[in-house]
This record gives structure tokens, sequence and C-alpha cells, in this order.
């Protein structure tokens, strides 16, 4: 249920209305809106819920929520999440830029990318310190050493890092040296990953399974929601079909759809939504013309030397040109890039 509270409720009226949530065994999420103040009281549906909710003075109604995700749903919030850390913005009329490496390699790699995607209008820097593979043979990644590389970057450029983590247990080593926890497709339904990446506040970053529903992708994004954390963007990086032409088939009618139906913030990735650099630019443009708010780039020194999605990395020069592409596109939307 939604409780939304009058224009004049004052915070201590708001917490004394989630202390009776919590008293019914609900649990209450407080959502600051622009015109008034609304509590998302989530929990096992009760008759005569809504019935004491709304006799309390301070409640103007009290809404069922019919969305199986209810604290992402745009029921709950009807004003759009914006996403800020560092200087990169994500939502709004913002169109955030993450960009760099799949993974870290080398200082000089590192170092040399961050400053080069920083130079073309970036805000934000990717880069994998622990990598899930599909084969155990294949490069795992540097680890807490790549964790380091990634911050010192950070210290000279001000991008905002964005990593992915992969276990619980890595939560809070990663909060050391990361801005946003990006969840990868693989760990999109791991729960426990997600409800640890809620406890923190830390924006996080959800990328949607290969083969997940539109739903299960907000019931995962629901579970980091649930903790606390609203600071949560979604990121559709394709899915399995029976084409090949591509890696995956890159859904850019999900933008617009999930704006329909969530106030979080949607960011396309489409290194992995195609897994051939020569269709990054154009999937780009058709993205930011379909109303994402933000993209996420695969972007290599040396392509053909990278220790792994060589193939779908932009060079930095390729990356420069997109970003000028995109800034013609942006600015016919209305919106602003980086």
């Amino acid at each position: 249920m939604i409780v939304v509270m009058k224009p004049n409720a004052t915070e201590e009226m708001v917490q004394a209305m989630v202390r009776r949530v919590e008293e019914m065994g609900l649990k209450a999420h407080v959502i600051i809106g622009e015109e008034r103040t609304v509590i998302a009281a989530a929990g096992i549906k009760r008759d005569g819920h809504q019935e004491v909710l709304e006799s309390c003075a301070e409640v103007e109604k009290v809404v069922p929520i019919i969305a199986a995700y209810k604290v992402a749903s745009k029921e709950t919030k009807p004003e759009p999440t914006v996403v800020t850390t560092r200087d990169l913005t994500i939502g709004g009329s913002h169109v955030g830029v993450i960009a760099g490496p799949c993974s870290v390699e080398s200082e000089e790699q590192i170092l040399q990318v961050a400053h080069q995607v920083k130079a073309a209008g970036a805000t934000g820097l990717r880069g994998g310190a622990f990598k899930p593979r599909t084969s155990p043979y294949s490069f795992q990644g540097m680890k807490e050493d790549g964790l380091k590389l990634l911050a010192l970057a950070r210290e000279e450029t001000g991008l905002a890092v964005v990593t992915e983590v992969m276990t619980p247990n890595h939560v809070d080593l990663l909060c050391k040296y990361a801005d946003v926890l990006q969840i990868g497709a693989r760990n999109m339904q791991n729960y426990h990953l997600l409800q640890a990446v809620g406890e923190t506040r830390l924006p996080v970053l959800l990328k949607r399974g290969p083969s997940a529903t539109i739903e299960e992708f907000l019931l995962a994004a629901e579970y980091i929601l649930d903790q606390g954390n609203q600071q949560v963007i979604l990121c559709e990086r394709g899915v399995r079909t029976f084409e090949t032409h591509t890696r995956f088939t890159l859904p850019l009618a999900t933008v617009p759809y999930l704006h329909e139906r969530t106030h979080l913030p949607v960011v396309i990735d489409p290194s992995h939504g195609t897994g051939i650099a020569s269709l990054v630019p154009p999937m780009c443009a058709a993205a930011i013309a379909a109303g994402c708010d933000g993209l996420i780039l695969e972007v290599h020194p040396d392509p053909s030397r990278a220790m792994s999605d060589g193939a779908q990395s932009l060079t930095p020069d390729a990356f420069s040109q997109t970003m000028d592409l995109c800034r013609k596109v942006a600015a016919a939307v209305g919106k602003e890039l980086g």
C-alpha cells in the first residue's frame, strides 16, 4: 500500500506513521516527493490494514499498489529518480556516460583510457577487477590490485568508478574503492547479493539477466530497494534469442516501457548488447533517441590486445566520435550528455 501523507505533515508525523506501519508487521519505505511525502508499506496484506491507516488524521489517503514490484513502481513514486555520484548524473535531463575497459589489466592501461574517456566527455569509469567468465581458464581479473588502480584513475581524473561485485563477501571491500556497485547479468537473481548491496548506500547498477523478463528484472531491483537503498539504476544489456548476428539482442523498447512502469533510471549497454564495436555508435544514438538515462560502453586503448571483450570495445578515437554523435541526438530530444 501507499500511505499518502497530507501536505502539511511534519517529519514527526511521518516517523510516527512509519512506526505505526511497522507495528502492523509491514516494512515502511519513506519516499519524499516534490509535493508530498508518501510511505510505501510492503509486506503480507491482511484485512483491515488499509482502513486502519486511512483513519489516521495525518494521512490523506491509502492506495493499494497493483504492481508486484512495490517500491520500484511508478505508483509509489511518480517523479523520476535521479542518481548522482561525483560528476556522474543518471536521470532527469542528463544522459550519464560510463566508459572504460572490460577488465583492468595494468596501471598504464587504466590510466590511459581514463584520461581519454574523460577528455571525450564521460563522467564515469567502468572496469572489472573481479571478472565472472564462462571458462574457468579465462582471465579472472586483478582483484583488489585492480580496485586500487581504479581508485588511482579516479584520483587523477575525477571519474566515478563503476565496477562489478560478484559475491556478498566482496561488498565491504568494493565499498572502499567504488562509487557505483555493478550487479552483472549472471547475478541478477543472486538474491543474497542483491540484499547485501541494498544494505549499502552506494548507487547500484543492476544489469538485466539474458533470459529475464521485465517483471523479474524489476523484482530483482525490488530486493535492493527493500533494504533501503533507493539509488538503483536499471541496465538493459541485451537478451538471448534465436538470432546469431549479434552477441545478444538489444531491445530498445525496454527504455520507454520501463519509464512507463518505474521511476528508476534506465541505462543501455550497447557493447554487450551487440558484441560488435561497429554497431555500438548507432545503437548509442538510438538508445538516446529512445529516452535512455545513460550509456555504459567498453573502451580499450588497443582492442586487439584486450584480455576480454576486445571485439566489442571502441578505440578512444571511436569513442570520441560516438560522443559527438550522441551529443547531437541528446540535444534533439532535449537532454544533456555527460
